[in-house]
């Protein structure tokens, strides 16, 4: 892992940006598909396709790429900006998300895209794809250098199925897999502390053998550090919780579980009018955007 400069984070921050932009005009087009994940995660997204991953996006499949298994597939709009921002695909075709005959369906379809490992939708069943593939891997390389990493959410952690899958992650040391949780406190019907708490969610990862990190997701070198050591550990898989703010940086809708399934134009109307919230997003991102160093490599 590759210890990031300032300007390499800066760097970094400004492509996030671009892609949460990307989210709300892809969703705003669609007027349909989930907020509130997306722009939460759009900085580990970033971290991971434009620093962190071995990948082609001239050569999807090739053999030695690392693999990521997006679980919570409702939060593909930052996997498919992600995607085309790295040039999987050309970012014009972001906007015929969830459009009748497009590749950008509402929850991600392998086969249909490029850089998509798993189909993907039913809560709680990445965790145990990617613990396949891990355990594949291993059986059929010992000396393999590719990592899985499995990206799930706080509320998907509910599922018993994540629970089954962790026995045996855990009993069979896949020091390969990496799984990062993103923990921003809401599912869709309320926060996750109301619906069903899950703490406490560490000590719960530990006892099934998971060696575990907490970090800020939003802090781009905490969360490439936190990987490094993650690819350091041998003997158990990793998790790593990553505290993230939902639909980060656009503060008037920041933190409210009414936006984890509804996009500009569809959501709450307390703070912003259906009408403007398209565009108050945008103005929100692209301030934002002018207050990142300007440092280049």
């Amino acid at each position: 892992m590759n210890y990031l400069h300032s300007n390499d984070v800066a760097r970094l921050e400004r492509k996030a940006n671009e892609i949460r932009q990307s989210i709300i005009e892809m969703l705003t087009a669609a007027q349909s598909g989930h907020t509130a994940g997306p722009l939460g995660m759009a900085d580990v997204f970033t971290l991971l396709y434009f620093e962190v991953l071995k990948h082609d996006p001239q050569n999807p499949d090739w053999e030695e790429r690392d693999r990521v298994v997006l679980s919570n597939g409702h939060i593909c709009p930052v996997l498919y900006a992600t995607l085309a921002h790295a040039g999987y695909f050309p970012v014009e075709e972001l906007l015929t998300l969830r459009q009748f005959g497009s590749r950008l369906q509402g929850h991600p379809h392998r086969g249909t895209l490029p850089g998509i490992e798993t189909s993907s939708g039913p809560l709680g069943s990445g965790l145990s794809q990617a613990i396949g593939m891990a355990l594949a891997e291993r059986m059929n390389n010992p000396y393999s250098a590719k990592y899985f990493y499995c990206l799930t959410g706080d509320g998907e952690v509910n599922e018993g199925q994540i629970w089954e899958a962790a026995m045996l992650a855990g009993k069979e040391k896949l020091h390969n897999l990496i799984v990062i949780i993103d923990r921003n406190g809401i599912q869709i019907d309320g926060y996750t502390k109301d619906v069903m708490p899950l703490e406490p969610l560490r000590a719960k990862f530990e006892a099934f053998n998971f060696d575990v990190q907490e970090v800020d997701g939003h802090n781009i070198r905490s969360i490439n550090d936190a990987i490094g050591k993650a690819q350091a550990v041998y003997s158990q898989p990793s998790v790593i919780i990553a505290h993230t703010i939902a639909s980060k940086g656009v503060d008037v809708f920041e933190r409210d579980f009414r936006w984890h399934g509804n996009p500009p134009g569809k959501g709450p109307e307390d703070r912003v009018p259906r009408d403007q919230q398209a565009q108050v997003a945008l103005e929100k991102l692209r301030t934002l955007a002018g207050t990142i160093s300007q440092e280049t490599l």
